[in-house]
């Protein structure tokens, strides 16, 4: 290949790189506010919803409550495009460790909860 095609081909590639991502930055403050977490058991259950509130997004971090209960150790991760959560909530059985992704405007998550010994899939929606 030429030279100057060459180089004139990796940087088009690069300039249409950079100004993609520029398009992508992902905001994490998206999750602010209060989410309908459907916890049901299963898919054929009855929804069984509880509230997310997220009240402070800031430097990869928020803070708020999930199902009554202060939201301690809150991260937030964007660098893959899109928002990714992780936070730990307790009550008398022990701590309960939550994460999610936000897809379409939706939050896919996993609770591992490790005083009472399961792992329960749930999904919520901005209110």
């Amino acid at each position: 290949m030429n030279r100057r095609l060459f180089t004139a081909a990796a940087t088009a590639i690069a300039f249409t790189s950079t100004k993609a991502a520029a398009a992508d930055v992902v905001k994490a403050d998206v999750l602010l506010g209060t989410w309908d977490v459907d916890l049901r058991p299963n898919p054929a259950a009855p929804a069984y919803l509880k509230s997310l509130i997220v009240s402070a997004v800031s430097s990869g971090t928020f803070s708020g409550t999930f199902y009554d209960a202060e939201i301690s150790e809150g991260r937030i991760n964007v660098d893959w495009g899109t928002v990714r959560i992780a936070f730990v909530t307790s009550d008398g059985s022990g701590p309960y460790n939550h994460s999610a992704v936000l897809r379409d405007g939706r939050l896919e998550g996993l609770t591992n909860s490790t005083g009472r010994k399961f792992l329960a899939y749930w999904s919520a929606t901005k209110k």
